[in-house]
């Protein structure tokens, strides 16, 4: 049996859940329908570090939003897949559109809809508010909450595990050009 560590070093392609993973989960609809999602900066950087360390990022979410879609244009994240009924399936064909095998993907989910994708791919992570079967399912959950942290730090663990975490913080704190 692999390490959380270990399955993390593998991955190439990481996908999202998105409403209670990079959301806190809440629903804000107004009187005309309108709705909001509250999503972290944090967050945000750490799907970008993802991509730019060369790991493909994905969005893979049940339910459709023009929100979404903004947000993963503004972080450069070209797939998106929304509507999704069977993320299982979903992960199968980015895979294999990829040329990777699902032991080089992992996913990020929070509830039961989450579970046939988390159990076909190599690294399974979660939220520390996910479904107690979620939780059981996950190679590693992270410590921060939903929508406030939990896929930056996801994000630090992978680049951690890849042995990429100081040469990313070196672009920022000028220790590597």
């Amino acid at each position: 049996m692999s390490t959380a560590t270990e399955r993390a070093a593998a991955i190439r392609l990481m996908a999202f859940d998105v409403d209670g993973t990079l959301t806190d989960g809440s629903l804000n609809i107004g009187p005309e329908g309108e709705a909001f999602k509250r999503f972290s900066v944090r967050d945000g950087l750490g799907l970008v570090l993802l991509a730019q360390a060369g790991i493909r990022v994905a969005i893979v979410t049940g339910r459709r939003s023009a929100i979404v879609e903004q947000r993963a244009r503004e972080l450069r994240i070209e797939t998106v897949l929304q509507g999704v009924g069977d993320k299982a399936q979903a992960l199968h064909d980015l895979c294999s559109a990829n040329r990777l095998d699902l032991s080089q993907a992992g996913f990020m989910g929070d509830d039961w809809p989450d579970l046939p994708a988390m159990a076909i791919v190599g690294f399974a992570a979660t939220v520390p508010d996910a479904a107690a079967e979620v939780r059981r399912a996950a190679h590693w959950t992270a410590r921060l909450p939903a929508g406030g942290g939990a896929a930056r730090e996801l994000a630090e663990f992978v680049l951690h595990s890849q042995g990429l975490l100081d040469s990313m913080l070196g672009r920022f704190d000028g220790r590597i050009a």
